[in-house]
């Protein structure tokens, strides 16, 4: 039998948090079950609970998949990403990219 460990689980990805906050955030708000919808609809096989453990970092997500995330949400990638900064200066809420 396997003896639990004290040893602190490992973030697998840095982009879990602002993928949550854009589902959430998104105009009306996506449930996990829609975003995986989106997400097939364009070619990328994640369900729900893959999206849950994207989202709590408790799986890595992969390059493809991150693009996916980012058009399914409407979102830039750079922001789930936290590497442009780019916020809407009033609400913080992640800066949507405009219509494609």
């Amino acid at each position: 039998m396997k003896q639990p460990t004290d040893r602190p689980s490992r973030i697998k990805n840095i982009s879990g948090s602002r993928i949550r906050l854009a589902r959430i955030e998104f105009k009306p708000p996506l449930t996990q079950d829609q975003l995986s919808g989106r997400l097939a609809a364009d070619g990328i096989q994640l369900d729900r609970v893959a999206i849950t453990k994207i989202e709590i970092g408790t799986r890595g997500v992969m390059d493809f998949e991150l693009k996916g995330i980012a058009r399914a949400l409407k979102t830039d990638v750079n922001w789930l990403l936290d590497l442009s900064g780019s916020t809407d200066q009033i609400s913080g809420n992640p800066k949507r990219k405009e219509s494609q």
